[in-house]
């Protein structure tokens, strides 16, 4: 079996689509199609039923496909030992995160890599977590940063770095500010202010409000959502990690209310996926940074 035969079929098989799989491939259709037939006459089974304008698995294809990735994930590892010739770890990961932890969590270790491990090239691919989890699942991304609830994911192998704390943070002058003892009717009384729908914490502090008939003014990114705030247009639930200078200049203060739920920031791979050495190595150095 040829090995661009089987990145063909693994690519067909994740995104279940031969245009969809020649496009990322930068392939034309036809060179797809004539691929995926090659390897049915090479292994004798049919690993595609086509219905219409659509494609499943056959049970073959079923069985083919865990190899297959296999055998492409231990390719691309033969390849990064031989490009680190000296020893040096080499190697592209791509990686899908979210704002917070790309802008907050992130830098020591994009600056480690930068600086120790010239040879690995980080690929960021900014994703929140259904997409994450999806690209992980597919075999688009290396690995996945997460803030999540959950620390179990269907299909997914996952390590949680550690828990992210939150802050409900308003201007300095709101009129819930300097009040204790806040309810979550109180909350919903008031503006409130919310990065884009997707984000963990801003889907279960919606939930939370709910019953109370809450609106969101939507900003989209954590720093338009710290401007409106800081402009006292509404309050807002962040990690608390992106508002410490805010809090500690004054431009924001906390409010004294403590969610009902807890996020953590977890970092995730394709369950039974082998990672090569440098994707290994950035799984250790991320571990090592959140313990410190």
């Amino acid at each position: 079996m040829e090995l661009r035969l089987l990145v063909t079929f693994e690519k067909v098989a994740t995104v279940l689509s031969f245009t969809r799989a020649a496009a990322e491939l930068a392939y034309a259709q036809s060179s797809v199609t004539a691929q995926i037939r090659a390897l049915e006459s090479d292994l004798d089974a049919e690993l595609f039923e086509r219905l219409g304008s659509r494609i499943r698995l056959t049970e073959a294809g079923e069985r083919l496909l865990p190899y297959a990735r296999q055998m492409i994930a231990l390719a691309a590892e033969a390849r990064a030992a031989v490009a680190a010739g000296d020893g040096e770890p080499a190697g592209t990961i791509t990686v899908g995160t979210m704002e917070s932890l790309t802008s907050y969590r992130l830098p020591p270790l994009l600056e480690l890599f930068h600086h120790r491990y010239p040879g690995v090239r980080l690929s960021l691919r900014p994703t929140l977590g259904d997409a994450t989890r999806q690209a992980l699942r597919q075999g688009t991304y290396d690995l996945g940063l997460l803030m999540e609830r959950e620390t179990a994911h269907e299909g997914l192998e996952s390590e949680v770095l550690g828990a992210e704390p939150l802050a409900l943070v308003a201007a300095p002058r709101h009129p819930l500010a300097g009040r204790t003892g806040l309810t979550t009717a109180d909350l919903a009384a008031v503006g409130l202010v919310g990065t884009e729908p997707g984000c963990a914490y801003r889907d279960l502090f919606e939930a939370e409000l709910r019953p109370y008939g809450p609106v969101f003014t939507e900003y989209g990114t954590i720093e338009a959502s710290k401007r409106g705030v800081a402009a006292g247009l509404g309050i807002a639930l962040l990690p608390r990690i992106t508002v410490e200078g805010e809090l500690a200049s004054g431009e924001l203060v906390a409010l004294d209310w403590e969610p009902p739920f807890t996020l953590f920031t977890q970092i995730a791979w394709r369950r039974g996926k082998r990672l090569p050495a440098h994707v290994r190595l950035f799984v250790e150095q991320a571990r090592r940074l959140a313990q410190e």
